[in-house]
């Protein structure tokens, strides 16, 4: 059987077409390869924008920030000496956005002006940390990408 151009160009498409949607049907299918979305309930996060704002820059006005950095024993949060460790409450959040299974938020737990998250807690790799606080009735927000080895 003599087969024409013809026949070799719709034999092509149709494995083509095949193999796109294998591919397709694969990463629907399988649990590895996690479609969810980014945050959860996107709209309510959208309108809160503007109070996010405020409390960024809230803490863009102070003097001295607080220090966020990344030691042997985890990640340590050092607040400035003019803050009064009693008045300071607030959350840690820590987002990874590889996989929404090991986010997690904490409420702040002050030894002093600093508290250290473990490393024992965080998976290695990129870490979007969120540090919210009030204290004397002033809201701040301080976001921070960090590595974890």
């Amino acid at each position: 059987m003599k087969l024409n151009w013809g026949t070799y160009i719709v034999i092509a498409f149709a494995l083509f077409i095949s193999f796109i949607l294998y591919f397709v049907i694969e990463v629907q299918g399988n649990s590895k390869y996690d479609n969810e979305l980014v945050v959860e309930e996107y709209y309510k996060n959208d309108a809160r924008f503007g109070e996010e704002m405020d409390k960024l820059g809230n803490t863009e006005k102070l003097r001295v920030k607080p220090l966020i950095e990344t030691t042997p024993k985890g990640v340590a949060i050092t607040f400035p000496d003019n803050f009064d460790p009693r008045e300071i409450v607030g959350t840690v959040s820590f987002y990874r956005p590889s996989a929404k299974k090991l986010d997690f938020s904490q409420p702040l737990k002050l030894s002093g002006l600093s508290m250290i998250i473990p490393k024992n807690d965080l998976a290695g790799g990129r870490w979007d940390m969120t540090l919210y606080w009030n204290c004397q009735g002033v809201e701040y927000l301080l976001k921070k990408e960090i590595y974890i080895d």
